[in-house]
């Protein structure tokens, strides 16, 4: 387990927000630089970590690990986002998710699984790791303050796939 606010933490607590929690309750406050409730997730610069050494930089988790990471691009004028990390790099699978607000039916960001690969693109080996990546929905407000990003990481099946 990682340290800091988990210490404090009340016997049984469990950290397993939802897709919607995430984006309302965590990544909004980040963005708007809005303190949360209890410090459960730590601010990592995920790229520069092999996923199998990210669990000591954690506040909380035993098999899923959540973290606020900045938004790095390959380019310095273009958009695409750098994924290359540590003795590898994170590639997209699948579609993105949209997640609603249950309350309102309203898009209020987007959820994008990735999986770690060593070594070097196009020549990389899959591994085993999975990361879902969380960003905000693309709003004028969003737009103005998004650059920060949940990840919640696990060995195995994205959702970060239980490894314990």
């Amino acid at each position: 387990q990682g340290q800091g606010a988990a210490t404090s933490l009340p016997p049984g607590f469990r950290f397993h927000p939802t897709d919607e929690e995430l984006i309302l309750h965590y990544l909004r406050n980040r963005a708007a630089a809005t303190p949360c409730p209890v410090p459960i997730i730590a601010d990592v610069d995920i790229y520069k970590f092999d996923p199998w050494d990210l669990p000591s930089q954690a506040v909380y988790g035993d098999c899923e690990w959540y973290f606020f990471s900045p938004r790095d691009r390959k380019y310095p004028n273009g958009i695409r986002p750098n994924r290359a990390a540590g003795s590898g790099y994170w590639k997209a699978t699948g579609t993105d998710k949209p997640i609603h607000d249950a309350a309102t039916g309203q898009g209020v960001g987007v959820k994008k699984a990735l999986v770690f690969y060593k070594g070097r693109p196009p020549k990389g080996t899959k591994t085993a790791w999975i990361m879902h990546e969380y960003r905000l929905a693309a709003d004028p407000l969003a737009a103005a303050v998004n650059t920060y990003k949940p990840i919640k990481f696990r060995n195995v099946s994205m959702r970060l796939d239980r490894l314990c």
